[in-house]
């Protein structure tokens, strides 16, 4: 056990509980247990998240977990402060979710009842949508923005993707071409779009499943941003299942039997959502499995971005 991770667990009041490390990808997350509570305490990234942004998340997740959203809360250390600062690390408290992950990207979905979870976690999403609109933030809240210039500007959030040193001839011309078109289509379209508050990382391994219940975790992607970007986020991974058809429906129909949804740029939203992971990947080629998974990101990056083109081409866009 690390000494950050010691530290952490005085200023908690855990010094007799059970840890064990179960992620290592953004933050470390270790699974905390005594005396039959169990709690997650992460170690951010460093250099991903400010204080103030940090603090923001966990103010949001305590805001919407009261709002009936199935999310963690924020558990205050002893002197009653939700984020604290180890020798550099950032590091917060919360509770444990039950259940266990939707599936995982190269595992596939663990669920008896496909469409019916799809469903639920369409509905989940769009609680969580109108739960954050009704919900007014402290004047110093700070997270970052999927907006136009955070996914098509020259300095987005996940790093110029259309400069992914993978990238051949005829992709980069690709990754061009769509960027320029998405901003032009997207510059037109932006101010008549449901934006606000998003999780913005609904991929299979951040949805808790127990029983009929669909729980969200990991808000390290959260920020402002377009709606339908949560919903491409959540099928993006699921492209290659054989039933995804059903899926995309089941989710939309979730979503719409709580709040209103226009899919009609979902397209848009689908290839803008591939592009974000060919630019994330850059920075973390040299990590474990980091050359494999740039191969599958720009892969279906090549896919939709392809469908996306020449939709909007046969539109007259």
């Amino acid at each position: 056990m690390s000494a950050v991770v010691q530290q952490a667990l005085k200023l908690w009041g855990l010094e007799a509980a059970t840890v064990s490390l179960i992620a290592t990808r953004e933050n470390h997350v270790y699974r905390v247990t005594r005396e039959g509570e169990t709690y997650a305490l992460r170690l951010h990234r460093q250099g991903l998240h400010s204080n103030a942004a940090l603090q923001s998340e966990l103010q949001w997740l305590a805001a919407i977990g009261a709002g009936g959203v199935g999310v963690p809360s924020p558990i205050a250390a002893k002197d009653g402060r939700f984020l604290q600062t180890i020798d550099g690390v950032q590091v917060d408290v919360l509770t444990w979710l039950s259940g266990r992950p939707l599936g995982a990207t190269t595992q596939g979905i663990d669920h008896p009842d496909r469409t019916g979870v799809f469903r639920a976690l369409g509905q989940e999403m769009a609680r969580l949508h109108t739960v954050s609109d009704a919900w007014t933030p402290s004047a110093d809240f700070a997270r970052w923005s999927w907006d136009r210039a955070g996914l098509l500007g020259d300095a987005p959030l996940w790093d110029r993707f259309w400069e992914n040193p993978s990238l051949n001839v005829t992709d980069r011309a690709l990754f061009a071409n769509f960027r320029f078109t998405a901003n032009r289509d997207l510059e037109r379209l932006e101010t008549t779009l449901d934006y606000g508050l998003i999780h913005a990382d609904l991929v299979r391994e951040n949805v808790m499943v127990d029983d009929d219940h669909v729980r969200f975790i990991d808000f390290d992607d959260a920020g402002f941003g377009f709606r339908l970007f949560d919903v491409a986020t959540a099928l993006i991974k699921n492209l290659d299942e054989p039933d995804y058809p059903d899926l995309k429906a089941a989710l939309l129909a979730g979503y719409r039997a709580e709040r209103p949804l226009d899919p009609s740029l979902l397209d848009l939203f689908m290839a803008l959502r591939a592009a974000t992971y060919v630019g994330w990947i850059i920075s973390r080629l040299d990590e474990e499995g980091g050359h494999a998974r740039n191969t599958r990101f720009i892969k279906t990056a090549r896919t939709v971005l392809t469908k996306y083109l020449n939709r909007s081409t046969q539109s007259g866009g």
